[in-house]
């Protein structure tokens, strides 16, 4: 496959993706969902407008935070508090937990089932909605 068609491909995701949730394509919109829908690093709202400016310099850091915040609310990001005074916006809404290797900084996403939670009983005077757990640590060499 060549490098143009996959970029024809990625522009007809994005445009898809803005479709199917009734998000009116403009070209910030498509820069910011075809950089952020791709993004391994959960980026905060500076880094996904740092990238995005490399392909769209005029895009305003207000265009980027409203976009962010529009994909949110549909569903397509989540907003998970990963570090401190940063929210970070994850791509997999699936239910997962994260590993942060603090050499790195760099975030990874864990399969729910990786883990087993137990103690479930103690907290009977709570009512959980939702639950996440961090892991922090570094990553092995290797691997």
């Amino acid at each position: 496959m060549s490098k143009s068609i996959r970029i024809i491909d990625d522009m007809e995701e994005t445009l898809a993706v803005l479709r199917d949730c009734g998000i009116g394509p403009t070209p910030q919109r498509i820069a910011v969902v075809g950089f952020v829908l791709k993004a391994a690093s959960h980026p905060s709202a500076d880094e996904v407008l740092e990238n995005v400016r490399r392909n769209c310099p005029t895009i305003s850091r207000v265009t980027v935070y409203n976009t962010l915040h529009l994909l949110v609310e549909k569903g397509l990001l989540r907003t998970p508090k990963l570090r401190a005074g940063t929210v970070g916006f994850d791509s997999n809404v699936k239910r997962h937990h994260h590993f942060i290797d603090e050499t790195s900084g760099r975030i990874y996403d864990v399969p729910w089932d990786a883990l087993k939670i137990t103690g479930e009983e103690s907290l009977k005077d709570f009512e959980v909605r939702e639950y996440q757990i961090v892991l922090r640590g570094r990553k092995r060499k290797g691997r």
